[in-house]
């Protein structure tokens, strides 16, 4: 399935959740947040929400300093 990630054109297996998609890439989980077509999506959901032919994502890191 084809759908965007942070601007640029990704293809996927179906089936694929929030949470094994950022597990996959070794992201922390507790250090991104995850939009899906312009909605945050709740970190308790990912395990739960399944990516889409056509969404666009974007995962926003948090970067500390000072």
């Amino acid at each position: 399935m084809r759908l965007v990630i942070n601007g640029k054109e990704s293809t996927l297996e179906p089936g694929q959740t929030v949470a094994g998609w950022l597990a996959a890439r070794g992201l922390d989980p507790q250090a991104v947040i995850v939009e899906i077509n312009e909605a945050i999506v709740p970190r308790e959901l990912w395990p739960d929400t399944a990516l889409k032919e056509g969404d666009r994502v974007e995962v926003v890191s948090f970067v500390g300093g000072g």
